[in-house]
């Protein structure tokens, strides 16, 4: 498989012109509708005024960025296609990472078959646009996340020899193509059986032995292209007192890495943080702060680095004046970042999942929908593209 290569010039003159082509779907993908109307925010629609949320970031070393589609056919999405939305990301963000578009379901239609068309015309944006990008992800170690010819697929009378090939190949050829432009990858993502507090079984790994076979496999593979690059495990544990349980199956797993000297470099924490419930205690969702602190404290301690990979905010518990909770979500926004940012010595990027309310995957994810059916409201700017106290709360915090 080529290498992507592109110039700046190219990419400018190009990728209108780049091939239509259909894009997998996921929980995170998609076009949601806007199911409200809010009155207009104080600010006008578009970027906000001041330093960016990235320029801010940078004070500290690292980047903000978020996530972006490619979706062709269409200009009402979170996507390079929609320039409104691009106005947001270009403004705010110093990178990007594909929404869906780097996930088997999309570059790997067929076990002997790649199509990159649709993670190409992202890199080709981004690199117009002088913005870094990550790789999400090389390998989501859940069956229904896996293509169907994967789940189904029959591994041959040497079933370890082939499910290696299969994966390692495909490491290989992503991290060739973008050698160069990517450099951070989430390697794995959400490994974990939650009924089992175990690694998740798969395909692959009822073929090649175990899961820990495939994910330690995935990631020496990865080091092997990527002897510089940063690897990430990258997971959904939060700071609810719900996720405790997940909090320690995470911390077994990277304990397991470190045992067997497995090449992760960095947690990424995917920070879709929530209220399902509210404290009335703070006006906001619960969170278990000295349990999520000795958390961190146990994973910085066995040398892993920290990303914010995925951050919005579920704002379902809360009341559905606008106002009111706008200012709600600002408030456990800022609670979190303050916290996090306590670590800020081993804190790199930070990453919203989506920048606009209407596009973002908490619209038509079930358990985050609201009873009232009003929007949620879990990202820095509004639908009508105007920013939102969230995004004052992250310029804030970003910055202290």
């Amino acid at each position: 498989m080529e290498k992507f290569t592109i110039s700046r010039r190219a990419a400018l003159l190009g990728l209108a012109a780049m091939p239509l082509a259909g894009c997998g779907s996921d929980s995170g993908s998609g076009i949601s509708p806007v199911l409200s109307s809010p009155p207009p925010s104080a600010l006008p629609p578009g970027p906000a005024p001041g330093p960016s949320l990235n320029a801010i970031a940078q004070t500290r070393g690292r980047y903000f960025g978020s996530a972006i589609a490619s979706i062709p056919g269409t200009d009402q999405a979170g996507s390079i296609q929609n320039p409104r939305y691009t106005e947001i990301v270009k403004a705010e963000c110093g990178m990007v990472v594909p929404e869906n578009e780097m996930k088997w379901q999309t570059t790997r239609p067929g076990p002997e078959t790649y199509d990159f068309t649709q993670m190409d015309a992202i890199v080709a944006w981004a690199q117009a646009n002088d913005m870094a990008v990550r790789g999400h992800t090389l390998l989501w170690h859940r069956p229904q996340w896996f293509p169907e010819w994967l789940n189904n697929y029959d591994f041959g009378a040497n079933p370890a020899a082939e499910a290696e090939r299969l994966l390692t190949e495909h490491i290989r050829t992503v991290t060739d193509r973008y050698r160069g432009v990517i450099t951070s990858y989430d390697v794995v993502n959400e490994a974990i059986d939650h009924d089992r507090n175990a690694p998740i079984e798969t395909s692959l790994s009822r073929a090649m032995g175990s899961p820990e076979a495939v994910l330690d496999l995935a990631f020496h593979t990865a080091r092997e292209q990527l002897p510089q690059g940063q690897l990430v495990y990258n997971d959904y544990m939060s700071w609810e007192p719900v996720h405790l349980e997940h909090c320690a199956d995470v911390l077994r797993l990277l304990e397991g890495f470190r045992s067997r000297d497995v090449p992760v470099d960095a947690l990424g924490i995917q920070s879709h943080i929530e209220m399902f419930d509210i404290d009335p205690a703070t006006g906001v969702g619960p969170y278990a702060e000295r349990e999520w602190r000795n958390f961190l404290d146990e994973v910085v301690g066995m040398g892993y680095r920290l990303l914010i990979t995925e951050f919005d905010v579920k704002d379902k518990a809360l009341p559905s004046d606008i106002a009111l909770r706008d200012e709600r979500v600002a408030d456990y926004t800022r609670r979190y970042f303050d916290l996090m940012l306590d670590y800020d010595e081993h804190l790199d990027d930070v990453l919203a999942w989506g920048m606009v309310d209407q596009f973002n995957w908490l619209q038509y994810f079930d358990p985050a929908k609201r009873d009232d059916g009003l929007e949620v409201r879990g990202t820095p700017y509004e639908s009508d593209y105007s920013p939102k106290l969230m995004r004052t709360a992250l310029a804030e915090t970003l910055g202290a």
